[in-house]
This record gives structure tokens, C-alpha cells and sequence, in this order.
């Protein structure tokens, strides 16, 4: 094994989704283990190495990724970095078209290339290595991936022809994790994969999530758990019945739809009618009392007309989801969609965008202002200009609300919860102060 001082410095930038920032920390873990130098971008310049994880989900994603390699290209032609390796979902899609128009990158590695990067910077690697995860998110929460690839055939998704079929991992070494996460004093762990509801049918025949959270939830310390991405067609409705029972298992699901119209719903191959996605929120809503349910929507898909677009503004209106992201739709190659005609101009599918926003603007304000001189459990995250920033159960970091308390006056812990009286509330944002036993 090289010395500490012998080896390079690395630096690692991690883009897109939590699932990459979850690949990214196992990375750093097996790194360190080898007694590399390794950061996850540092605030110094001082590397011999970038290594990029990138996204190649939709156009915007894939467009920021090449914008940073073409950043770290100048930086090394400069003379600032002596190398620069990409990894990750847009290596994966599109190595040999990389390689060709960055010919600058000196090495591309795909998904599942661990090996192979061990193999570049010339480290042995034993395929029985382990190491513990090292953290990129704040200490107090972590991803936790439950499974890799996807046997959904959505039509309009990459994630099949990037990460390939669903892996699920076992229950053991999930539980593991977890507990081994908890002793480093993580309070709360969120799940991730591309389909939580699928996890469990390839090794054990059977869908399995509600068997696990129920383990997971016996953690001894796991103060929150959080699921994120299930599907909503063939939900299961067993995991309900395990977060109303468990106190440490947020009051949150989420579930993307992606819109409401049946003929959309069809040619997006989503295995579920308008009627059985209304029947299935109501089950959600009467088995889970003051849940928030979080969703993303797709606007612009091919043949969306204007009447598809106010089936799905009402929708979101009689719906009234707590929490509620949306995407434009982007033409990707070698989907099932991409068969069919980008009929609709980027113009529109912002304008329809926007409409939904405004609408759910209106929603998360009339949710939060309903909470106005409520007491609610805060865990807090960090300082932002003259706040403590933290979320409630029903928020999920970087994607959800947050609840601000001002720095002045108060001395909060980050990583800590604490009882928050609200006293306003935005769009998007609660305020209060602290409620002292």
C-alpha cells in the first residue's frame, strides 16, 4: 500500500441525486480505508485529482454535468490539477460520445466501476474490501441505499439503461448499515433506491419494504426514518400500517405520479388509471392521519394537450399535496418515448410548469399557515445568514420546507431537536422560536 504522502490528492464532486451522493461517500470510505487523501469538494484547490460523479438523468442534469467537466478540463490545461476521471450516470450512458468530444478527461469510469478506478490510481483492490461510509451530508442524517437499478418500464426513464435491473441488498447488511450509522451518531436515516416498493422481489419472492423499515425501526437511538421514491402502482399497503405503528418512522411518503391524465398515464407505461391513483391517496390520507405526501410531476410529455394539463391542475388542486415538485419533460434517447414526437415547445412546457408552481405555492402556504402557533419537533440542520435552519418531520433536506429561527437570542445545537413554537409562515418556509422545557 502507497503512503499517506505518496498518494494523491483527490477531490471528489458529487452532482445530481442522493443516490450519487450515497455512491460518492462509499467511494471516499474505501479510499480512506486504502489510506488515500481524498476530500468531497473542498473548499482549497489543492488536488492532484478530480474525480466527478455525474448525473445523466434529464438534459438539465446531463448539462450541468458537462459544464463541470469542461470547468475541471480549463482548471487542469492551466496547470491547477494534474488530472480529472468522470464516473457516474452520464459516464455510464455515454462513454464512448465522452471520449470522443472530451478527449482532455483522462479516464471514464461507469456505475459500477469501483474496481477499475481502484485499478487507475494504482491501489490493489480486493473485491472482500470494506470500509465504513464516509458522511458528505451533514452528520446528524444519511442516505441509505436499498437496492440498485429499476425493473420498472416507465417510458420516458434512463435509470433502466444506466443502472440496469433491480439488485435489492439484503436485509441483514441493511440493518447493519443502519445500526453502524447510528453509532456515529446519525439521528436520522432516509432510504433511497429507484422503486422502495419493489425492494425484496428479486432475492426473496416477495415485496419485502414493510419487513425492513419494521427492522430498522428497532434501532435502538434511530431517532427518524424516512422513505423516499416508491411507486405507486401495486403499492404496498402493509408498510402503512408499520409507519403509523412506529413513532421513529416519519409521517412522509414519497411518491412521484407524474401526472393524472389516463392517456398519459398509459403511454408513460405506469401501470396505474386516474381512479386507482385517487383511490390509492385516500388510503394514504385515512391510514395515516396528518401524513404529508410528496410528488413530482412531469409537464410537456408528448401529446399532452391543454385539456391533459387542466386534469392535472385540478388534480393537484382537489389534492392538495403537502409537498410537490415538477419536471419538464426531456426527450431521452432510447426510451420508449423517445418513439414519439417532442411535440410540445420548451415555451409551453415552462408556461405549464410555472401554472402548477403557482398553484402549489398557494397550497404550501395555505399547509404552513395552518401550522401557525403550533408546537413542532425540529431537527437543524445549519446556519443560513442570520438563521438556525432546520425541518420537521414532514420535510425531507434540500427538497422540502424549512423551519428558521433566528441566530439572535438563541443557542441551538446543529444535529439537535428542539420543541419550535411557529409564529409566521411563508410559501415555503416556517418561523418561530424556541420552546425551552
Amino acid at each position: 500500500m502507497k503512503s499517506k504522502l505518496s498518494s494523491p490528492k483527490i477531490n471528489i464532486i458529487t452532482l445530481g441525486c442522493s443516490k450519487n451522493i450515497f455512491d460518492s461517500e462509499v467511494l471516499i470510505g474505501l479510499l480512506k480505508a486504502r489510506g488515500i487523501d481524498v476530500k468531497h469538494e473542498p473548499k482549497t484547490n489543492e488536488t492532484d485529482i478530480v474525480l466527478i460523479n455525474t448525473c445523466g438523468f434529464i438534459n438539465d442534469a446531463k448539462q450541468e454535468s458537462i459544464d463541470t467537466i469542461l470547468q475541471y478540463i480549463d482548471a487542469k490545461k492551466q496547470g491547477l490539477i494534474k488530472k480529472v476521471y468522470v464516473m457516474g450516470c452520464l459516464s455510464q450512458r455515454y462513454k464512448y460520445e465522452l471520449r470522443k468530444e472530451m478527449p482532455e478527461v483522462d479516464a471514464y469510469f461507469g456505475v459500477n466501476e469501483i474496481k477499475e478506478i481502484f485499478n487507475e490510481l494504482n491501489i490493489g483492490f480486493n473485491d472482500k474490501l470494506t470500509a465504513e461510509r464516509s458522511l458528505i451530508t451533514p452528520k446528524h442524517y444519511a442516505y441509505l441505499k436499498i437496492a440498485e437499478g429499476c425493473d420498472r418500464k416507465c417510458s420516458f426513464c434512463a435509470i433502466p439503461l444506466i443502472k440496469g435491473k433491480h439488485i435489492s441488498r439484503p436485509v441483514e447488511q441493511i440493518v447493519n448499515e443502519a445500526k453502524c450509522l447510528v453509532d456515529n451518531m446519525v439521528k436520522e436515516i432516509i432510504l433511497i433506491s429507484q422503486d422502495l416498493t419493489y425492494y425484496g422481489v428479486d432475492i426473496y419472492k416477495k415485496k419485502k419494504l414493510a419487513n425492513l423499515i419494521e427492522k430498522l425501526a428497532d434501532i435502538q437511538d434511530l431517532k427518524w426514518l424516512r422513505l423516499h421514491y416508491t411507486y405507486p402502482a401495486g403499492f404496498p399497503l402493509d408498510v402503512l400500517k408499520i409507519i403509523k405503528e412506529r413513532p421513529n418512522i416519519c409521517n412522509y411518503i414519497d411518491i412521484p405520479l407524474q401526472h393524472i391524465s389516463d392517456n398519459i398515464l398509459k403511454s408513460m407505461r405506469r401501470n396505474i388509471s386516474a381512479k386507482d391513483t385517487i383511490k390509492l391517496i385516500e388510503t394514504i390520507r385515512n391510514k395515516l392521519p396528518g401524513v404529508a405526501i410528496r410528488t413530482t410531476l412531469i409537464v410537456g410529455y408528448p401529446g399532452e394537450t391543454e385539456k391533459n394539463h387542466e386534469e392535472l391542475k385540478q388534480f393537484i388542486k382537489d389534492s392538495e399535496f403537502e409537498r410537490l415538485g415538477v419536471f419538464k419533460y426531456s426527450h431521452e434517447e432510447d426510451t420508449a418515448a423517445f418513439l414519439l414526437k417532442d411535440s410540445i415547445p420548451l415555451k409551453v412546457k415552462q408556461e405549464r410548469a410555472d401554472e402548477i408552481m403557482s398553484i402549489q405555492q398557494q397550497i404550501s402556504l395555505k399547509h404552513n399557515q395552518d401550522k401557525i402557533g403550533k408546537v413542532l419537533k425540529v431537527l437543524f440542520d445549519r446556519t443560513q445568514g442570520e438563521y438556525y435552519v432546520g425541518r420537521t418531520e414532514y420535510d425531507s433536506p434540500e427538497v422540502d420546507n424549512q423551519v428558521l429561527v433566528p441566530l439572535q437570542n438563541n443557542k441551538l445545537q446543529i444535529g439537535e431537536f428542539y420543541n419550535i413554537k411557529i409564529l409566521e409562515a411563508g410559501i415555503y418556509d416556517l418561523f418561530g422560536t424556541i420552546i425551552y422545557p
